[in-house]
C-alpha cells in the first residue's frame, strides 16, 4: 500500500473523543456501560459481518477503532480474516475485534457507520472498474454524499474497489477523485477536473470557455464540457479546430453529460439504433431490461452517443482527442457500456455509492465472553472456525 493510501481516515477519525462518542451511540449500549460497569469487566470478541457480499473495506473503522482505544487507555485484539480489497460473502466475518466489554460496548454504533458503506461502495467501484478494464475512472461523488464524512469514506472505497479491480482484471481503475481533501486515496497532490457548465454559462460559447481555461491554465490537460448549447458535435469540432496542437498531442478531452431528457446533437432513437445496428449490433440483440436499452441507445449518454461522437472525431481529423462520459454511470450501466464496447476513455462517475441503503447496513455480535462462546440463536454461523 502507498504511503498516501496509509494515511485513510485520517481527516475525520482523528476528532473521535469520548464526548463525541457519548453524542452518536445508540443509548441501549450506553445503558449496558453503566450496567458492566456496576457489575464487573469482562473480556469479549465481537464478529463484524455484513448481510450480503461485499469488497472488504475495514481501514476507516479499525483506525477508528484504534483511536478510541488508545484514548480510552485499553488495548484490542483485531483479527482481520479479509483484508482490504478482498471479496467477502454474505455473512462472513470481516474481522474480530477483542477487548474489554465496557471499553468496546459504545464503540459499535460509530465502527459500523465507519464500516458497511465502504464495503458495498468499494464492491460496486470494484465491479465497475472490472467491466470495463481500459477506462479511466474519476471519482465525483462528493456532491452526493450527506457531509464530508460520507465523502471521505466513498473515496476511500472507489480506491479500495479499484485497487481490486486493477488485481483482478488489469484495469485502469479510478485515477483520481475531484475533491483536494480526498485525493490522497489516490496518490494524488490534489482533485482532478477542469470545468463545470457554470464556466460554460459564464463565457458564453463553448469555445470561450476553451480559451479562457487554456490561457488560466497552459500547461494543464483540457477536459471541455460539450453540451451546455445541445451542440455536442458542433461544439467539440470547434473546440478541436481552435486547439489543434492540444488535440494531436492527446491533451484534449471532451466530456458529455447530456441530460436523459434530450439526445445529443444528430441522434434520436432511430439513428441510435442504426448506429448501434453497424457498431455493436450483439449488444442490442442481448438487452435484457428497458433500463439496459436505455443505456444503449437512449437519451442522455447512451453507448450509441459515445460511438456517434467518436466517429465525428475521427472523420474530423482528431482520433487523439479522448472521451470522457458522466452522468448516471453505475454498476449497471457500466456493465451494458462494456457489453456495447463503448468507445469512451473516461468515466466520471458518484454512482457506485450504493443505491439501496439498506443493503450497507453492517452488524456485530458478541460471540465470546471472557473465553466462552456465546452468541444469540441463529448467528452460530460466526463463531470462529
Amino acid at each position: 500500500m502507498t504511503e498516501t493510501a496509509k494515511q485513510s481516515g485520517k481527516l475525520l477519525t482523528q476528532e473521535a473523543n469520548d464526548k463525541d462518542v457519548s453524542s452518536w451511540t445508540d443509548h441501549y449500549f450506553k445503558r449496558t456501560k453503566e450496567v458492566v460497569g456496576k457489575f464487573g469487566d469482562v473480556p469479549v470478541t465481537y464478529a463484524v459481518f455484513m448481510r450480503r457480499p461485499v469488497v472488504s473495506a475495514p481501514k476507516l473503522a479499525i483506525d477508528w477503532l484504534t483511536s478510541m482505544a488508545k484514548e480510552r487507555g485499553f488495548k484490542i485484539e483485531i483479527d482481520l480474516l479479509f483484508p482490504e480489497s478482498k471479496w467477502v460473502g454474505a455473512g462472513e466475518p470481516i474481522f474480530y475485534v477483542s477487548g474489554p466489554l465496557q471499553g468496546l460496548i459504545d464503540l459499535e454504533t460509530q465502527m459500523l457507520m465507519k464500516l458497511g458503506p465502504a464495503c458495498v461502495a468499494a464492491y460496486n467501484a470494484s465491479t465497475m472498474c472490472s467491466d470495463l478494464p481500459d477506462v479511466a475512472f474519476l471519482a465525483m461523488d462528493a456532491r452526493h454524499c450527506a457531509g464530508r464524512e460520507m465523502a471521505e469514506t466513498m473515496a476511500y472505497a472507489a480506491r479500495v474497489g479499484s485497487d481490486r479491480a486493477k488485481r483482478k482484471a488489469d484495469a485502469v481503475g479510478f485515477i483520481g477523485n475531484a475533491t483536494d481533501a480526498t485525493a490522497h486515496f489516490f496518490d494524488q497532490s490534489g482533485g482532478l477536473g477542469t470545468m463545470p457548465h457554470a464556466l460554460i454559462g459564464y463565457s458564453g460559447s463553448t469555445v470561450r470557455a476553451a480559451e479562457m481555461f487554456d490561457e488560466a491554465f497552459p500547461g494543464d490537460p483540457m477536459t471541455v464540457l460539450v453540451d451546455y448549447f445541445a451542440q455536442e458535435v458542433t461544439d467539440s469540432i470547434e473546440v478541436c479546430e481552435r486547439f489543434p496542437k492540444r488535440a494531436k498531442e492527446g491533451s484534449l478531452s471532451i466530456r458529455i453529460d447530456t441530460p436523459g431528457s434530450r439526445f445529443i446533437e444528430g441522434l434520436d432513437p432511430s439513428v441510435s439504433y442504426a448506429v448501434l445496428e453497424e457498431k455493436a449490433p450483439y449488444s442490442i440483440r442481448g438487452y435484457r431490461s428497458d433500463a439496459e436499452l436505455a443505456y444503449l441507445v437512449g437519451a442522455g449518454t447512451s453507448a450509441a452517443a459515445f460511438y456517434y461522437m467518436r466517429d465525428a472525431l475521427d472523420q474530423a481529423g482528431f482520433p487523439n482527442v479522448k472521451i470522457v462520459g458522466s452522468s448516471g454511470f453505475g454498476p449497471a450501466k457500466c456493465k451494458v457500456m462494456a457489453e456495447a464496447h463503448a468507445p469512451v476513455d473516461v468515466i466520471g462517475t458518484g454512482s457506485y455509492i450504493p443505491a439501496k441503503w439498506s443493503e450497507t447496513y453492517a452488524t456485530a455480535d458478541i460471540i465470546e465472553y471472557d473465553g466462552l462462546a456465546r452468541v444469540k440463536v441463529g448467528r452460530e454461523f460466526l463463531f470462529r472456525k
